[in-house]
C-alpha cells in the first residue's frame, strides 16, 4: 500500500462522523479501498451487493442480531441454549469490571463493534489497566460510522464477559464461518489462529468441503487444508435456521469438544470492502445474492 492511499484511507475514517449522506461516504469508502467502480443501481458482485444492502435492508431485528450479548438471546430461542457460550456478566463501563469475581480464564469484549477483545488465559498475569484502557476505547467508538454498516447504529455501547472455552491442545478455536446466501449456506469459511494476525490464515470451502481457490489479500492459507468437521452437517443446519429471510448473513461457529457453539452473526464481511482472489469470485459469489425487490428505506 502506497502512501498517498495510507493517506486517504486515513482521511476518511476521521471525518466518516461528519458525513451524514450513507451512500456518498460509502462511495468515497470504496474509492479507498477497491480496485474497480462501484455500480450501486445495478450491483452485480458479492461486495457491491453488500453496500447495497447496507443502505436499503434495514430490519429492526438486525441490532439485535449484531449485539454480542442480545444475539444469544435471539439464537438460544431459535436453536436452543446448548449452543450459547455462558456469559459470566455484562457491563455498562469498563470501570465496572469485577476482576476478583471473574474466573482464572476469562473473555472480555465490547457487544456493538468488532476488535474490542481481551482473552484473558491467565488472570495473574492480565494487566487490567490495559485491558480497561482496551475495552473503553471500543466502547467510544460507534461502529457504524467507519463503515455504514446499518445494524450496529443502534447498538447499546457495552461489555460482555464470557466463559474461556477451550478444545484440548488446539491454543486457539477453530473458526467456521459459514456464509448463507437468501437462506442456503454456500460457503465455508475456515479460521486459525485468527488472534494472531501475523499467524492468520483462511480456507474457503463448499458445503461439500471442496476447497476453493479463493484468497483474501494479504490473507494465507493453512500449510495443511483444514479437514471436515464431523459436525458440518448440524452447523449447516443451524445455519439454514438462523439465516431464513435474509438475503445474506454469515453465520459463525465453534466446535468444542464435539459440542457447537454459535460465534456471531455477521452481515458485511470485512465491510464489503475487501477484494477476492482471483476477482472472478467476487462475481461468482454475486450471482448466489438475489436482492430484494422492495428497498426498506
Amino acid at each position: 500500500m502506497n502512501l498517498t492511499t495510507k493517506l486517504k484511507r486515513s482521511l476518511i475514517y476521521r471525518i466518516a462522523p461528519f458525513i451524514k449522506d450513507d451512500a456518498k461516504y460509502i462511495k468515497m469508502r470504496w474509492d479507498a479501498y477497491m480496485d474497480y467502480s462501484l455500480h450501486l443501481d445495478e450491483p452485480q458482485t458479492f461486495n457491491e451487493k453488500l453496500q447495497w444492502l447496507k443502505l436499503h435492508d434495514r430490519c429492526p431485528q438486525y441490532t439485535q442480531m449484531v449485539d454480542k450479548a442480545e444475539v444469544k438471546k435471539y439464537v438460544a430461542a431459535m436453536v436452543g441454549e446448548e449452543h450459547i457460550i455462558p456469559t459470566l456478566a455484562v457491563y455498562d463501563r469498563a470501570e465496572d469490571i469485577d476482576f476478583d469475581a471473574l474466573p482464572n480464564q476469562f473473555v472480555l469484549k465490547c457487544t456493538h463493534d468488532s476488535g474490542g477483545i481481551v482473552i484473558c488465559r491467565d488472570k495473574t498475569a492480565l494487566d487490567k489497566d490495559e485491558a480497561v484502557r482496551k475495552l473503553n476505547h471500543g466502547l467510544r467508538k460507534n461502529y457504524y460510522y467507519q463503515n455504514r454498516e446499518w445494524p450496529y447504529k443502534n447498538v447499546v455501547p457495552r461489555i460482555i464477559a464470557e466463559q474461556y472455552m477451550t478444545n484440548g491442545d488446539e491454543d486457539e478455536l477453530t473458526d467456521y464461518k459459514i456464509h448463507n446466501f437468501n437462506g442456503v449456506p454456500k460457503v465455508v469459511l475456515v479460521c486459525k489462529d485468527r488472534y494472531r494476525a501475523s499467524e492468520l490464515t483462511e480456507d474457503f470451502f463448499s458445503c461439500t468441503w471442496q476447497h476453493l481457490d479463493i484468497a483474501r489479500p494479504n490473507h494465507r492459507h493453512a500449510d495443511k487444508v483444514p479437514e471436515r468437521p464431523e459436525e458440518l452437517d448440524e452447523m449447516l443446519d443451524i445455519a439454514i435456521r438462523l439465516s431464513r429471510d435474509i438475503p445474506f448473513v454469515r453465520t459463525d461457529f465453534y466446535v468444542i469438544n464435539h459440542k457447537v457453539y454459535f460465534g456471531e452473526m455477521t452481515f458485511f464481511p470485512a465491510c464489503g470492502m475487501n477484494p477476492f482472489v482471483p476477482r472472478e469470485w467476487d462475481y461468482i459469489l454475486g450471482t448466489y445474492l438475489t436482492l430484494p425487490n422492495n428497498k426498506n428505506i
